[in-house]
This record gives C-alpha cells, sequence and structure tokens, in this order.
C-alpha cells in the first residue's frame, strides 16, 4: 500500500508530469497524426507489402483471414517500433547528462508543440520535403536488396523505413530526448509508433479506397487532438523550466 501511495506521489512531481504527459501526448500524437499524414505518405508502402505478400499466396489459400493476417504486417511494424526506441534512446542519452539540460529540454518540448502546432493549423496537408525526398531515395535503393519473403526481411524493411524523414517524427523525436533518460526516451517513441500502427493496419487489412472512405470521418478531429496536444508539451516544457 506504502509504494503504491509513493507511486502516486510521483506523478505529481515535475518528473513524475513529465512522464505521464510525455507519454500521453506522444500516443495521441501518434494516433491523429496517422490519420492525415502517415497515411498518406506512407500507405503505399504499406499496400506494396500487402501486395507482394498476397500474391505469393496459392489462389486455394486466397480468404478474409489471409487478407486480415497479412495486412497487419507486423514484422514491418516492429522494425519500425525498433527504430523509433533506438532513436528516442540515443538522443535521450546524448543530451541527458548535459549541465543545462532542464533548459534544453524545456526548449526541445517547446520546439515539439510549435511542429505539431503548424501540423494542426495547417491541417496536416503533405508538403514536399526536399530533404524528405533526397533522404527517401537512398533508402529506396537499399530496401530494394532487401529480401521482403521472410520475417526478417520485412523487419529489416521496417527498420530502415523508420529513418524516413519526417516532421511529426522529428517532433516526436525531439520531445522523447526532452526525457534525458534513454529508457524513457525509447518508451516515449515506443508510444508514438504505436500510435501510427492502426491507421496503418487499417490501411494493409482493407485498402486504399476504404481507408479514405474512413479517413474522411475522422480527419476533423486529427488538428484538434494535435493543438490540444501542443498546449499540453507547452505545459510540460514550463515545468521542466521552473523545476
Amino acid at each position: 500500500m506504502l509504494e503504491s501511495l509513493q507511486w502516486v506521489g510521483t506523478l505529481c512531481t515535475s518528473d513524475g508530469a513529465l512522464r505521464g504527459g510525455l507519454f500521453l501526448g506522444l500516443f495521441v500524437a501518434g494516433a491523429a497524426g496517422s490519420v492525415v499524414h502517415c497515411g498518406p505518405m506512407c500507405g503505399a508502402f504499406v499496400l506494396g507489402q500487402v501486395s507482394e505478400r498476397m500474391a505469393r499466396l496459392p489462389p486455394d489459400r486466397l480468404c478474409e483471414w489471409q487478407r486480415t493476417r497479412n495486412g497487419l504486417l507486423l514484422p514491418y511494424h516492429l522494425g519500425r517500433l525498433t527504430t523509433y526506441a533506438g532513436l528516442g534512446a540515443v538522443g535521450a542519452a546524448m543530451f541527458g547528462q548535459l549541465p543545462w539540460f532542464n533548459a534544453l529540454s524545456a526548449a526541445l518540448l517547446a520546439v515539439a508543440a510549435l511542429i505539431f502546432l503548424n501540423h494542426a493549423l495547417g491541417r496536416l496537408m503533405p508538403m514536399r520535403d526536399p530533404m524528405r525526398l533526397s533522404v527517401g531515395k537512398v533508402i529506396g535503393r537499399l530496401t530494394r536488396r532487401i529480401g521482403r519473403g521472410s520475417f526478417g526481411g520485412e523487419y529489416l524493411f521496417g527498420v530502415a523505413l523508420g529513418f524516413l524523414p519526417c516532421g511529426f517524427l522529428y517532433a516526436a523525436l525531439a520531445a522523447a530526448v526532452a526525457s534525458g533518460r534513454p529508457a524513457m526516451g525509447a518508451a516515449a517513441m515506443l508510444m508514438f509508433g504505436l500510435g501510427t500502427a492502426p491507421v496503418l493496419m487499417v490501411i494493409g487489412i482493407a485498402g486504399q479506397a476504404a481507408w479514405r472512405r474512413w479517413n474522411r470521418a475522422v480527419t476533423a478531429a486529427a488538428p484538434v487532438l494535435m493543438v490540444l496536444n501542443a498546449g499540453l508539451l507547452l505545459l510540460l516544457a514550463w515545468q521542466r523550466l521552473m523545476a
């Protein structure tokens, strides 16, 4: 009982608030942003993998269950999550020991909030990002050499695509690095990645046309969630600066 009360008490501290708010904020950001950003940007990668999987099946095994099972693309998503967690851990380890880290973490949280807010106010419309295009070409050349007919191949494909430049990824990474702790940075990026997974799984299972019909029903709520999330991160930045 005493241990439980002590755990609840940590949630009221600056560090506890940062941990809880960061995990919740990045999960919500991933879920909201994936509806109108990750879906259009990464849907082609998902549908291409599902098509390859289904093409390898013999005709007598084609059914809805196989479509659902293959559409989940679990190895691919596991690979993405591995990259995100690694980036969060490395970033937090690099900056967490700096003597002026509190001020830096507040700045990182504020930057993340402003990026999310910018996407929300722009209604998250995809833009041609020169860096994304150039890095995407390099990753595309590398991933052509990865055989995607096995769990390992699809996992490596997900690991590689996890490095694809993305404004949402930059914002989430900035917020995760603000934790200053490798384990917490990794966990925060895992929450962000888990938030993006459901929409991409829906695309893989239902296909692009069905996803577009579903997407129109929820797109209006995404910018609102992003604005609220930006407000939460700004609050965490203020608390961190005052700690």
